[in-house]
This record gives structure tokens, sequence and C-alpha cells, in this order.
């Protein structure tokens, strides 16, 4: 890769980190709050409920990069359940199922996962600020 370009890399995660925990985090919103949009909230106490809080809560600590790894993993277990649950059922590709949003977002927080939170992030601030251990 041209090091021109590289060093943008830390940036163009945290952007992709904040904007992708937003938009999931929206899914949730409108599952428990009917907003943005003018779908009717869902029962907290069903499967739907728990998606919505899981999609809410881990899109909001994502896009603050707080406790990024566990809401990443958690977040990416959640599409792949809505992917196999909910999707696959219609079909077996993506594109013919309407799952895309669900795979895209599982692999996302997958490697949000691995990555870690990055720059611009909350853990990475509690990090640097963390006193070091005595020897």
């Amino acid at each position: 890769m041209n090091n021109s370009v590289a060093r943008f890399a830390p940036y163009a995660f945290a952007l992709l980190r904040i904007v992708v925990g937003v938009l999931f985090a929206m899914h949730g919103s409108q599952k428990l709050f009917g907003v943005p949009g003018d779908k009717p909230a869902v029962e907290l106490a069903s499967l739907m409920g728990v998606a919505g809080i899981i999609e809410f809560a881990g899109g909001i600590l994502i896009a603050l990069g707080l406790l990024t790894r566990p809401a990443a993993f958690l977040s990416s277990g959640t599409m792949a359940v809505a992917y196999f649950m909910a999707h696959a059922p219609g079909g077996l590709l993506p594109i013919v199922n309407k799952g895309e949003p669900a795979v895209i977002y599982c692999f996302v927080f997958l490697y949000i996962w691995t990555h870690g939170p990055g720059i611009w992030s909350i853990d990475g601030l509690l990090r640097r600020n963390r006193p070091e251990a005595a020897n």
C-alpha cells in the first residue's frame, strides 16, 4: 500500500467504527422506540426486543469506542443469528433473501472485535490515562 495513503488508516478505521456504530444504534432505536421512521416499537420481552437492546446499546458503545471489543463481539453474533433465523430461510444467498445488511454488520463487527477500538475511542483514552503498574 502506498505509505502516503496508509497513514490515514487509523482515521478511516475510526470513522468506520463511529458511522457503523451509529447506524447500528439506529436499527435498535427503531425497534425500541419506533424512531427514526414510523414503525411501531416491538415488545421488549421478545426476541426482537432483545435484538433491539443489543443493537441500540452495542451501536452506541461501538461508536463511542467504549467496551468496544465485547460490544462488537456480541453485535457480530447477534447479526449472525439474525441472518440465519430471519433471512436464510428465504434463500441461500444474501442478495436473494435480503440479508446483506446482517452479513455486512456481522463481518464489520467481527473485524472491529479483532482490531480493537483504535483512535478516537474512550477505551483508548482510558488506556492512555491508566497509571503504569509498579514493578
